[in-house]
């Protein structure tokens, strides 16, 4: 157990920023637990994921607005998706920016909804760190200031692992669900 500690230590912080580019709120949540326990700083930690997060969404808004049909390509299977960022982004206005980071399944989405249209670039770059920040101070803090529920919790697992499995089925399905009908075409 010690070596697996040893490792997050070593290789944590790398691991953290590679999820992180993608919008990893578990890795950010592993890292304030490990903070907790004395395993990782939690500065180092929020600072990593706030850089990585940000970084990430660049990239994706750089890729759309410039490689547009590289991005098209690959977003083929996803086009109700991107559609509902659309009128997400129509609806909520520059809104959607900042609370994008905290909705699973669309994260990803927006930053390219956003590349696609003509929306400014430094206003999407100073909501996107605003953003980023905000994300990883309430999920980097939260988690370390939860640290002791969410250790519990983990030990509960690893004593009864049979629950794991019923959680991801029911979080799974309760996301593919909000989005099958989120993107539903509506008959009219």
């Amino acid at each position: 157990m010690e070596d697996t500690f040893s490792n997050l230590a070593t290789y944590g912080y790398i691991g953290l920023f590679l999820y992180s580019l993608g919008g990893g709120f578990i890795a950010l949540i592993g890292a304030g637990v490990l903070s907790f326990m004395g395993k990782m700083d939690l500065s180092l930690s929020i600072m990593i994921a706030f850089i990585a997060n940000a970084l990430g969404d660049f990239l994706l808004f750089y890729m759309a607005r410039y490689q547009k049909k590289m991005m098209m390509e690959g977003l083929r299977k996803h086009r109700r998706k991107l559609a509902l960022a659309h009128i997400m982004m129509k609806k909520n206005g520059s809104w959607i920016i900042l609370i994008q980071k905290f909705i699973y399944g669309i994260k990803t989405l927006i930053p390219i909804a956003i590349g696609l249209t003509k929306y400014d670039f430094k206003k999407f770059a100073v909501l996107n760190i605003l953003s980023a920040g905000a994300w990883a101070l309430i999920f980097g803090l939260g988690s370390y200031y939860s640290g002791n529920f969410l250790v519990k919790i983990a030990q509960l697992v690893g004593d009864k692992p049979w629950i794991a499995p019923i959680i991801l089925v029911v979080f799974g399905g309760a996301l593919w669900l909000y989005m099958t009908n989120a993107t539903k075409k509506k008959v009219k």
